[in-house]
């Protein structure tokens, strides 16, 4: 549920340090040994590929300017930073103009590799987000655009997509804010009634007298306060598509009428002549159980019929928790962006707890923490201290504000008021590690000193495994047992 990162290296000691850094920075690392089978990884259908660290020089027939140009030709836009040994200016040149995204010089630094990653994470969400919203606006959202991580979520788009492909009416079940009105524009955007009117009516938004009047429409003078005609919502959506949000909230009286509109194919506007035909795609959408309100009598068995042709249902997002990432990322780029605040990305602890959390409200309520905590930023990524509510929601996290500072004195200019968010992970494991009995944090030499004995317990002294899981040579392992007066241990330990 993380981000992953494709390493393409033909070098071997090269990957695997590019990978140790990549993880020690609390991503997900993939490897590739050339060109060709970096490719590969990136065009497998659940490849997962958010950022592809690529070297420019590679023997054989595919290098990295190679790899750039057959992404570009297969359309994947995955963001691309290649590695360059010499850092000359006309290899970067050619780089970006075959469509990377930034470039680093070997061997890079892990500040120099982290914010390059944060950097194309956010320009490839805001592109997408950018190009989700056009095509929205457009008509022609695809199920391209709603790519998801969850098998659940897959089942339900691969249900749509066939969906899409009649004028066959859909009925989509769901949680409120799970996003059952993007997957009804996708199904308009994937069929052939792309590009055309796409309808939204929330029929529990409507007063019980005028459901008649905003879905049919009315003459002039029909009644009082029609003061000029009204076509209706299922007029304008001729030729479109209507999707009427929250159906099961209709009035009894008014489902009577929408069940005729949908059987004839002809609407009677309020106080009009002769009927009007109209030519509609029907998607309709409801958080409650249309057949348990069938049975309370508050809907219509012949309507439930009706509209209960293709049902799906839409999973919550605590369901699909490897969706959060990708979601929280796009809307944190969008956000950033309208707000000019300078946010590159969410820290991996905020990550952690974002998704953790349940979320009632589903996406809805993703969206909105994301933009609170965008707001809220002061520095270039959001922090666990960006989400207090949600934090003192989750086992294992707790934020505390501290009370506000007395009143000054009469006289005296008052303090200038400062929020502190105190952020306290308690794991008891994990305070084990870091922290004395007394509560106090452990000195860097500590730590270091209980990593080492521990490895030394754990491999049984075999000193060339040891120095190998800690990532340091046989030379500074003696020496650092010798610093650390474990030596002796080792000696011990070893008879």
């Amino acid at each position: 549920m993380t981000t992953t990162v494709l390493i393409v290296d033909d070098d071997p000691v090269q990957r695997r340090l590019a990978e140790a850094m990549v993880r020690r920075l609390g991503y997900d690392a993939a490897v590739a040994e050339s060109g060709t089978a970096g490719l590969d990884a990136l065009r497998a259908p659940d490849a997962g590929i958010d950022v592809v660290l690529l070297d420019l020089a590679m023997p054989g027939d595919l290098d990295g300017l190679g790899v750039l140009a057959e992404l570009r030709k297969a359309g994947i836009d995955t963001p691309v930073i290649v590695q360059t040994a010499n850092g000359s200016i006309d290899a970067v040149v050619n780089a970006m103009r075959a469509g990377a995204i930034d470039f680093v010089v070997k061997p890079a630094g892990p500040e120099r590799l982290q914010v390059s990653i944060r950097n194309a994470l956010q320009v490839d969400q805001l592109q997408d987000e950018i190009r989700r919203m056009r095509r929205r606006a457009s008509g022609a959202l695809s199920f391209r655009d709603l790519t998801s991580k969850s098998p659940d979520m897959g089942r339900v788009m691969r249900l749509a997509e066939r969906a899409a492909k009649s004028n066959i009416p859909v009925l989509i079940e769901g949680e409120s804010g799970v996003g059952k009105e993007v997957l009804a524009r996708a199904i308009q955007g994937s069929g052939e009634r792309r590009g055309k009117p796409f309808v939204t009516v929330n029929c529990g938004a409507i007063p019980d007298n005028l459901v008649e009047s905003t879905l049919f429409g009315h003459e002039k003078g029909a009644f009082t306060g029609a003061t000029e005609r009204h076509l209706g919502k299922f007029v304008e959506a001729s030729g479109g598509t209507l999707f009427l949000d929250e159906i099961g909230e209709l009035p009894l009286d008014a489902q009577v009428k929408l069940l005729r509109a949908l059987q004839e194919g002809e609407v009677d506007p309020v106080g009009g002549r002769k009927s009007v035909r109209v030519d509609i795609r029907l998607i309709s959408a409801t958080n409650r159980s249309l057949l348990d309100l069938v049975k309370q009598g508050r809907f219509r068995e012949d309507l439930y019929y009706r509209l209960n042709v293709f049902p799906m249902t839409l999973p919550p997002l605590r369901a699909r928790r490897e969706d959060i990432p990708d979601l929280a990322r796009s809307f944190c780029a969008r956000f950033a962006a309208e707000e000019g605040k300078r946010v590159r990305g969410i820290a991996a602890e905020a990550m952690a707890l974002i998704t953790r959390y349940d979320w009632p409200g589903n996406v809805r309520q993703l969206e909105n923490a994301l933009f609170r905590a965008v707001v809220l930023a002061d520095g270039d990524e959001l922090t666990i201290a960006e989400f207090p509510q949600i934090a003192a929601q989750v086992q294992g996290f707790d934020v505390r504000i501290p009370a506000a500072p007395a009143s000054p004195e009469p006289g005296t200019a008052p303090a200038p008021v400062r929020e502190i968010v105190r952020v306290e992970v308690r794991d008891p494991h994990a305070l084990s590690l870091v922290a004395e009995e007394t509560g106090e944090m452990k000195t860097m030499e500590g730590l270091e000193g209980e990593i080492i004995r521990y490895a030394l317990q754990f491999y049984r002294g075999r000193m060339s495994e040891v120095s190998r899981r800690l990532g340091i040579g046989r030379s500074t392992l003696y020496r650092k047992l010798k610093e650390l007066g474990l030596d002796d241990e080792k000696a011990e330990d070893a008879a």
